[in-house]
């Protein structure tokens, strides 16, 4: 249950609904190329977010990567990792999951790779990743920090912005933009959900299809 109503809001829409409300807003829609890896349900909440590098960490560094985010993060929220280093190595696993499950947090979306994907799996912690593999981050990558702005997909993400997923794909909401985006996610999801309600009645698909389909996501 969450107790932030923008976010209980965003919990209700559909991936393709917010992506369809971005683009008719002249916005960036959804990041392709994201999919769940354990535990596969929608996830939606604040982004508190995470940036990876390569190599060891400097030295003094303990701290391991993604645990200073992982204790500041609680139910409204989405753990958000950049790892664009191409480097096989490993942003999540499952130590983390258990710890980020205990924590209640709504789960972590990682634009790189994951690892541990059956335990995050067994224990139903949701992980999204753009692939996974069993390599570890040690001597290979380490946080340059955590909660500043990072790199996801094509844009950038600030750390307090609103972030969904589902199988179908991820978006990024910037926190300035959330009402806007809301209320153009909704009622493209009612003008689905009576198209879909007409196509059940038996109406021609060419019929419900057709009219103002084409125009739906007009800029206004």
């Amino acid at each position: 249950m969450s107790l932030d109503p923008i976010v209980a809001r965003l919990r209700k829409i559909d991936i393709c609904d917010l992506s369809d409300a971005l683009d008719a807003l002249g916005l960036t829609p959804a990041v392709t190329g994201i999919k769940p890896v354990s535990a596969g349900q929608p996830i939606a909440g604040r982004a508190i977010t995470v940036k990876l590098m390569a190599g060891q960490a400097p030295a003094g560094v303990t701290r391991h990567l993604c645990t200073g985010a992982v204790e500041l993060a609680g139910p409204d929220d989405v753990i958000l990792i950049e790892q664009k280093t191409g480097l096989d190595a490993a942003s999540w696993g499952g130590i983390l999951s258990r710890a980020a499950l205990k924590r209640q947090i709504a789960g972590t979306i990682i634009d790189g790779p994951a690892r541990d994907i059956e335990e995050s799996d067994r224990i139903g912690y949701c992980v999204y990743a753009r692939s996974t593999t069993a390599r570890t981050a040690r001597g290979r990558i380490h946080e340059a920090d955590f909660q500043i702005p990072i790199s996801f997909g094509d844009g950038e993400v600030q750390p307090g912005d609103y972030v969904a997923a589902d199988r179908s794909g991820c978006v990024i909401i910037p926190q300035a933009r959330i009402e806007d985006v809301l209320t153009r996610a909704e009622a493209i999801m009612q003008k689905s959900d009576d198209m879909a309600a007409a196509v059940e009645a038996g109406h021609p698909v060419s019929k419900v299809m057709g009219g103002d389909y084409e125009t739906m996501l007009n800029k206004k």
